[in-house]
């Protein structure tokens, strides 16, 4: 096929009309659960058109045991997929260290391109689970010279935290999945904390050298005569301490208008 629709990887209730996967993955006790949500739904056959992905994603134990910590997410993307960076401002990783939400969209406003929530817990020995809330928002940035995103997570219940995870966005020349987003994750608490749930919108047009132009875009190339086509949203990877990894691939469809 030539173009695909485009989407992301991670929890949500969906309503009808929308491109959208859900997959639940499991090995021995741990489970994660991942979404995507893309809109919209119908999208042009012959050439891309702005969408907006939505994504969101929880891990779980089957017995209520803590879970290990995650160390990395790597979310391959159908290679039909495009993200276009050229004249969206971006913003760096120093800059949002240590910054509460209001104060990281003074200084970056330009680069914002999604937003978000995650929820944490912290479990420290013989003290009671306590769980901590936050922001999330998505900036355009770069990493060492390639394309990236920095995600700035900023939590006030219990405590005052923030720290700012970078994405780096990578392209594979041949295969299904084209663009690759991966991250490592830092350690939480002195990996007493651990990510249980998060919710990610992305997606923005902008206006570059007088043409409007879309963060992430997306066409559906269903054959002549057909109105819909199924293809693969994406490839994720979530890798947890000591190794252990859980790894989906992700079905979907869209529809031509």
């Amino acid at each position: 096929m030539r173009r695909l629709a485009f989407a992301a990887v991670l929890l949500a209730c969906l309503p009808v009309g929308v491109a959208a996967a859900r997959q639940f993955v499991q090995q021995g006790t741990l489970r994660v659960a991942f979404e995507a949500k893309l809109l919209p739904y119908a999208l042009p056959r012959e050439r891309t058109a702005p969408v907006t992905v939505h994504l969101a994603g929880a891990i779980r134990t089957t017995d209520g045991s803590t879970p290990p910590q995650l160390r990395e997410i790597s979310i391959a993307m159908n290679r039909a997929g495009i993200v276009s960076v050229a004249g969206l401002p971006s913003c760096g990783a120093p800059v949002l260290q240590q910054t509460s939400t209001e104060t990281a969209l003074a200084l970056c406003r330009k680069a914002l391109v999604g937003r978000g929530h995650f929820s944490a817990n912290v479990d420290f020995s013989g003290s009671p689970v306590f769980p901590a809330r936050g922001t999330v928002l998505v900036f355009n940035s770069s990493t060492k010279g390639h394309p990236g995103l920095l995600l700035h997570l900023y939590g006030s219940s219990p405590v005052r935290a923030a720290f700012v995870l970078p994405f780096m966005i990578a392209r594979n020349a041949k295969g299904e999945f084209g663009t690759v987003f991966s991250t490592h994750i830092p350690r939480l608490a002195s990996d007493k904390g651990y990510v249980t749930d998060i919710d990610l919108t992305i997606g923005r047009k902008y206006r570059y050298r007088g043409s409007q132009r879309s963060f992430i875009s997306a066409s559906c190339a269903a054959p002549a005569g057909f109105n819909i086509v199924p293809y693969e949203l994406a490839r994720a990877t979530f890798t947890f301490a000591g190794g252990q990894k859980l790894t989906s691939r992700l079905p979907g469809d869209c529809k031509v208008r």
